[in-house]
């Protein structure tokens, strides 16, 4: 299957506005379902406590929150990869022509 010039656009304008937002967010924070769930999966001791804390609490939801700070050249490197693709694409042959 060949990739045509519509999917390198869509996938130079989802880089492009991934790259927008990763450079206007500063940090994204987790729910705390999401957060109990990685911590279970990783082996990570937070699991344990939480598990411990919600039977002697008999909270609904864990307490803990893990907060993720995306690096700066993430943002820059989407987005000089959406461009990139965005002006492939108008480079390429229209489809069906």
């Amino acid at each position: 299957m060949d990739i045509t010039r519509n999917q390198f656009f869509f996938a130079g304008l989802l880089c492009l506005l991934l790259g927008g937002q990763f450079r206007t967010v500063e940090s994204f924070e987790l729910t705390p379902d999401f957060t109990q769930f990685l911590a279970e999966r990783s082996g990570h001791p937070l699991a344990a406590v939480n598990a411990a804390t919600q039977t002697l609490v008999q909270a609904d939801e864990p307490p803990a929150k893990k907060v993720v700070y995306p690096p700066e050249w993430l943002g820059w490197s989407l987005l000089s990869l959406g461009s990139v693709l965005v002006l492939h694409s108008w480079g390429m042959k229209k489809p069906g022509g």
